[in-house]
């Protein structure tokens, strides 16, 4: 976390805030927050305490939810995409250079022990 903070501080993010906006610009389609907390594993109310300082910032923006009067939908604004856009660049040679000298066979293995630790803690 203290990494992905330091990495995305200069575009006024930290990692819990591109989190979110990753999970806005990766959803199938438009979500209300208790969705967005449900996806990530949160808690609904931290997600919105987050979801509420993007708005103020401009990154998000609520739309009507046509199944649901008061959980409103959250989308990104354009601001919201092209400073997303912007992290995913910075952490491209990131995570490069943390791959740097893995083999793939490596990263595979790794990928399944986390997923297999984190359905045993689900």
């Amino acid at each position: 976390m203290t990494a992905g903070d330091r990495l995305v501080a200069r575009l006024g993010l930290t990692s819990a805030r591109w989190q979110i906006l990753g999970a806005i610009a990766g959803a199938d389609r438009t979500q209300p927050v208790a969705w967005l907390a449900r996806d990530l594993g949160a808690i609904r109310q931290n997600v919105q305490r987050i979801v509420n300082d993007l708005l103020k910032e401009g990154l998000v923006a609520f739309e009507p939810n046509p199944h649901h009067r008061r959980a409103q939908l959250v989308v990104l604004t354009e601001k919201g995409k092209d400073t997303f856009d912007a992290a995913m660049r910075l952490q491209a040679p990131w995570i490069n250079g943390l791959a740097d000298g893995l083999s793939v066979k490596d990263l595979k293995t790794v990928h399944r022990v986390v997923t297999a630790l984190r359905q045993k803690l689900e």
